[in-house]
This record gives structure tokens, sequence and C-alpha cells, in this order.
């Protein structure tokens, strides 16, 4: 039956998107994301707890979080329910109705664990919805909070890569919303003023690349985890990688995003921006500009 289910998958995992997507839901399945998803939680298995989650990932879409996250899963103080995807996305749907105590205990039974472990959930879209903060707060007071940036550019490259793999239009809204999630600094800012400082760990794409080993070792720590090092792999895979982007478009987004990355380097001092090669010219040697002086724009493309 296992051998079976493999094959189904990878079956769908070779179809195209918007097949796969109708495939599935003519079966009844549906995402997370999606707006038919059922939210009853799984049933734990034999001797399971279920309570609030132990860590949450709150972002970035596009910043590797798929492979910090199973990276994450093969600490052996890790474990994750079978068949359940990283992102829950339980708390979309508040944004437009109250959460109240019985929302609050199925939001727990999300998150069963065999005792002596810790789980958790990585949603990348919870960064940037403004109402998620303080229900979090409510549901996992002490969940300690993880955030995977990268590149804006390269990020808001890859976000067009996304859409288009998924057959969706580049109108004017999926542009707004891929030009939105780069601003990383206004998104974390309502988490700050909800969440103790130190609960927070950031970790930059670029830097997890270049050494994986140490940022596990940074992330186990930050939950209070024994340091693992997973068998050496290949890097997760950069599909956007010659998604073409036009060489006025990328001046733009500097411009665009320099006062926010500048804002963010300087609450999270961790952050090296000559890993972020739009933005390397931020890290000096001259003073960062203010926020409301971006400074000069690089001439040369990424």
């Amino acid at each position: 039956m296992t051998t079976l289910r493999h094959h189904l998958r990878a079956g769908l995992a070779r179809l195209p998107p918007g097949v796969r997507r109708e495939v599935l839901h003519r079966l009844g399945r549906y995402a997370p994301w999606e707006v038919e998803f059922d939210f009853t939680p799984p049933r734990p298995g034999p001797g399971e707890e279920t309570g609030p989650p132990d860590f949450v990932g709150i972002g970035a879409q596009k910043a590797g979080t798929t492979w910090w996250y199973e990276l994450m899963m093969t600490h052996p103080r890790l474990s994750a329910p079978d068949g359940v995807h990283k992102e829950r996305h339980f708390f979309d749907r508040f944004g437009a109705r109250a959460m109240g105590p019985g929302d609050i205990g199925q939001y727990h039974g999300w998150f069963p664990r065999p005792p002596g472990t810790l789980t958790g959930e990585w949603t990348p879209d919870y960064m940037g919805y403004p109402w998620v903060p303080p229900l979090l707060a409510r549901a996992a007071p002490d969940t300690r909070l993880l955030v995977l940036v990268r590149d804006p550019v390269d990020r808001f490259r890859s976000g067009l890569a996304h859409l288009d793999r998924m057959g969706q239009p580049r109108d004017g809204t999926a542009l707004a919303d891929a030009v939105r999630r780069g601003f990383y600094h206004r998104a974390l800012e309502g988490w700050m003023d909800r969440v103790d400082a130190g609960a927070v760990l950031v970790l930059q794409y670029e830097r997890c690349i270049a050494d994986r080993d140490g940022q596990l070792d940074a992330t186990f720590r930050h939950l209070g985890l024994e340091p693992h090092h997973p068998p050496p792999e290949t890097r997760p895979a950069a599909g956007d990688r010659h998604q073409p982007l036009d060489e006025e478009v990328r001046r733009q987004l500097v411009e665009l995003y320099a006062p926010d990355v500048t804002a963010l380097a300087d609450r999270f001092g961790q952050l090296d921006l000559t890993l972020w090669p739009n933005f390397a010219y931020l890290a000096g040697p001259a003073p960062s500009p203010s926020a409301g002086d971006p400074g000069p724009v690089p001439n040369s493309p990424t």
C-alpha cells in the first residue's frame, strides 16, 4: 500500500499544476490555502499528544522555506505528522471572522507529536497578514518564530516564475502581491510589536546556502535543541534562475526596496547585505542611507 501511495504521489507530481489541482479536487482533496479545505485536525497516533506548536515559520514565500523545513525535520527531536503539509494556513480565514476558543483547540489538534519531541508549521503567508500576530499570540503564546528572507529582487523574480508555473496571469493584483512580499521589515513590524524579540530568528537564504550546517545549528539552538547535521545534499532547486527581468524593472525594484532593506539590517544586525547582490552597496563602506534616501542604485544587472 505504501509503494502504491508513493507511485500515485509521484505520478501526480509529474502533472502540470492546473491538471494536478483538477484531479485532486475531483477526489475531494484540497490544499490548506484553498477555501474548501477541511480544518478538522488529524487523529493523533498511539501515544501522541497535541498542543500549541513549538515553532512557527512565518516567511518568506520563495525564500527556500520548504527546503529549510525539510532539513529541520531530519532532527531526531523534531516530528511532523504524516501527510500533513508544512503550511497550515489556519489563520488565513480569521481576517474576515472572529477566532473563538474552539478554533484555538482545533489549531492545537494540528500538532500531534510523540512525547519528548517538538513540532510546528511554516506558513510563509503569515508574515504579510496583519491579523495573524495577535491571533497566534493567543493560540500559541510561547511559540518560537522563524523567518527566512532572500534578496527581495531575487524573491520577486522567483515569485514571477511561481506564477508562470501555476498558470496564473501576471495581472496587476498578482504583481502587486509579488512586490509586497519583499518588504520584509514592513511586514515584521506588526510581529515585533506583539512578540519578544528573543523569540524571533531571522535567517538569510543566501547564508543558509553558503553555510548550511552553521545556520542549522543557529536554528536548532533557537528551538532549544542540540546540533544536528543531516547528510550532504544538493542545494534547493532554483527554477527561477533564468527568469528574465528587465534591467529598468530591476533598478526600480532596488529603489523601492532599499529603505526597507536598510531598516531590516538596522533592526536585525546579523543580516549580511553583501550576500544580496542587489543591495550590497548598502553595506558600506559609506554609512547606510536613511529610510528617506535610498542612495545610488547599482548599474550592473544581477
